[in-house]
């Protein structure tokens, strides 16, 4: 059993009932910890704030990382409430959708600034801001896609940007490792979320990978939490910098 008793976690990337976010807050809560959620804006709230409540959640919050000083404000909420952080999840992700359907060469650069910032730039400022609230040390997860080390079809310019996240956790981990900070990133196969319904032929995805993956089957969000929790446990403490894969194996098939 995986036991986060004690433990405080922010959990960044809740949408809906489907949201990998939501999976990963389910398993930390039922694994003991104490949880902090955020949402994007108001228009979410409607279907975030119920699960919150079932996940008897210590507090939510709408936060966009797009709007400055909304991030900071979490924090500086954490802070206050708790006077500590144990662990985080940054389950976020954007791209511009004329950006996002399009080949990677036609990309504007607008558009991949935005989606560098809020998909992986944002995971290292959370970092920094986590660290001075991590005294007992801590881990941060962020949730990636195999699309970060191979082309997958109409991933397009959401490959090289999973790719400066997953690099970023390499680096991170190093900074951070004299503070007893892990960083960890979590790349799930295709799920039916809200954000992954974005994607140019996402049906098409999810049948392509269902061939290729041993088995036939694609990790749910409740076996990818599990995942979380386990990084998120003093059981994974000698772990840090690496890409864990929740998704059935489907990274190791050609």
């Amino acid at each position: 059993m995986i036991d986060l008793k004690g433990k405080r976690g922010l959990v960044v990337g809740i949408a809906n009932e489907a949201s990998i976010a939501y999976g990963c807050a389910r398993a930390y809560r039922e694994a003991g910890a104490e949880l902090a959620l955020t949402y994007l804006n108001e228009k979410a709230a409607p279907y975030v704030l119920p699960l919150a409540q079932s996940l008897q959640a210590q507090w939510s919050a709408a936060c966009d990382v797009r709007i400055a000083g909304q991030l900071e404000a979490v924090f500086e909420r954490i802070a206050h409430a708790w006077g500590r952080l144990d662990f985080l999840l940054h389950s976020i992700a954007y791209a511009p959708k004329e950006d996002l359907h399009g080949p990677l060469w036609a990309s504007s650069g607008e558009g991949f600034a935005q989606a560098m910032d809020v998909s992986c730039h944002s995971f290292i400022r959370m970092a920094r801001l986590a660290r001075p609230l991590m005294t007992q040390g801590g881990s941060l997860v962020a949730v990636s896609f195999h699309g970060a080390q191979q082309v997958v079809p109409n991933y397009n310019m959401m490959g090289p940007v999973k790719a400066a996240l997953e690099a970023s956790v390499r680096t991170l981990a190093v900074e951070l490792a004299p503070q007893r900070i892990h960083v960890h990133g979590l790349s799930t196969g295709p799920v039916a979320t809200r954000a992954a319904s974005g994607l140019p032929d996402f049906d098409e995805l999810i049948a392509a990978t269902l061939q290729r993956t041993p088995g036939g089957a694609l990790a749910d969000i409740d076996q990818i939490g599990q995942i979380a929790a386990f990084l998120a446990s003093p059981a994974a403490t000698p772990m840090t910098g690496e890409i864990t894969y929740a998704d059935n194996g489907f990274h190791v098939t050609a």
